[in-house]
């Protein structure tokens, strides 16, 4: 290896932070085998050390490298001995100005560290109630690229394990202690938001068996049942837990929710959630979620001992076959008061409403619905550079051969882009392309005194 060779080496190991040992540096710059070696260093004395330009202490200390010139890039190519005296005379120059920058900006570079991803600087804002991130807590990590969501999951910090995706690795580690909504980059250097989940989210993402009422839907049945703190509600279905939850902060500290569930296994998984919930929560704010939910194993039948001299402010239903429990319901409602029922298909609600007809219940179908949600993508009116379009007048005349571009058009100078004021960029707004089907009719039955 040459002399020449092992500088450039250096020199690279320098520029990347490779190597930080300052004396093992100095001796491989000094290092080299080749036969002409100490000629070659005497003919060129006078010339710089090494051929590739050094970069400016202004540049290193904000991570940023400084471009190089036309000659600059043409002159790397080229061997010393051929570079001529106004070449040398130039980059001396150029060296000199880095170095007066430098030395402008008061302090001396250092070598830069980065910093360990598990901490992080206190500079954001603490909400009232949230505490940093801990272990045990129910997160959800994202992933967005060119705005259009690539990667959600949500998952359990635990210690000593890591998140895995496609886009790279994070040890939950680095999560812990950092405050919710933080960045963290992957092993691959991918950027991914961690966050603390909505209980939308959560109902959403959580482990399930069968099919869960979806947020849309429950948030139309609290309507329906007008749910507010300190009601007494019976719900005959438990399912996964989704509506447990929203009819456990509906219902806040000062009611009561009795939940009904004649299968083991969606017993255990809506038991399990909720428990999951109210453990992450009481991390997650340091207070406890209300303990107001009784689940119980077993149909309508057998949960007559816990009905008996109880009455319940509204009732909730999602079952295959409602018309068969709603005998053993009824008489526990307050007059006046709601229950809703949740049916997958239409021909559940023929047989609901058939077997109201046949019996003698007083209940009074008011609604059947089913809720909607459209998603839409509303952003700016882009070019095929990635600058913004910009909103034009409308002009009297409108041949296209006699318009001419205004001064404020920039179609040569790609990266310099004017700031644009506020109302100057269209937006263009369409339904979203991937859209919520169908999940459930909502049937709207009222007791009435006949």
């Amino acid at each position: 290896m040459t002399r020449k060779f092992a500088k450039a080496c250096v020199t690279c190991l320098e520029r990347h932070n490779v190597v930080r040992n300052k004396q093992f540096l100095c001796a491989l710059r000094n290092f080299g085998t080749g036969p002409n070696d100490s000629d070659r260093d005497d003919s060129s004395s006078d010339a710089p050390a090494s051929t590739i330009p050094q970069f400016s202490r202004r540049a290193s200390l904000f991570g940023r490298r400084r471009p190089l010139s036309p000659l600059e890039r043409v002159s790397q190519l080229l061997p010393e001995d051929r570079l001529s005296q106004e070449v040398w005379a130039l980059r001396d120059t150029r060296n000199t100005e880095e170095e007066q920058d430098s030395q402008s900006l008061g302090k001396e570079p250092e070598e830069t560290t980065e910093e360990p991803q598990g901490s992080f600087a206190p500079h954001h804002v603490c909400v009232p109630g949230e505490r940093p991130i801990r272990f045990g807590e129910t997160l959800l990590a994202e992933f967005s690229r060119k705005r259009r969501l690539e990667f959600r999951k949500m998952f359990q910090l635990k210690e000593g394990l890591k998140l895995h995706s496609n886009w790279g690795l994070i040890a939950h580690k680095d999560m812990e202690g950092r405050p919710a909504g933080s960045i963290i980059r992957t092993s691959m250097g991918n950027p991914i938001v961690i966050r603390r989940p909505s209980l939308d989210e959560f109902t959403l993402f959580m482990k399930r068996g069968p099919a869960i009422a979806y947020p849309k839907d429950a948030s139309a049945m609290l309507t329906m049942m007008d749910v507010t703190e300190g009601d007494c509600v019976l719900e005959s279905g438990s399912g996964s837990g989704a509506m447990s939850l929203f009819l456990s902060r509906a219902v806040g500290h000062k009611g009561s929710v009795l939940s009904v569930e004649i299968r083991e296994d969606h017993h255990r998984c809506s038991v399990l959630n909720y428990q999951r919930w109210r453990s992450s929560w009481s991390l997650r704010r340091g207070e406890e979620w209300p303990d107001n939910v009784q689940f119980h194993h077993g149909d309508l039948i057998s949960a007559r001992p816990l009905l008996e001299g109880r009455g319940f402010n509204s009732v909730a239903l999602d079952m295959v076959n409602p018309h068969l429990a709603l005998p053993a319901v009824v008489p526990h409602l307050h007059p006046g008061s709601v229950c809703a029922v949740y049916q997958a298909n239409i021909t559940q609600v023929i047989d609901l409403m058939e077997g109201l007809r046949c019996s003698a219940l007083p209940l009074v179908c008011e609604r059947i619905v089913e809720v909607q949600y459209r998603d839409w993508l509303v952003g700016p009116s882009l070019k095929k550079d990635g600058t913004f379009n910009k909103r034009k007048a409308p002009r009297e005349d409108d041949d296209d051969d006699k318009y001419e571009p205004s001064e404020g058009d920039t179609k040569g100078d790609l990266n310099f882009q004017d700031p644009v004021a506020f109302g100057a960029v269209p937006y263009i707004a369409r339904p979203h392309p991937e859209q919520t089907g169908h999940t459930a009719f909502l049937v709207k039955l009222r007791k009435i005194l006949k």
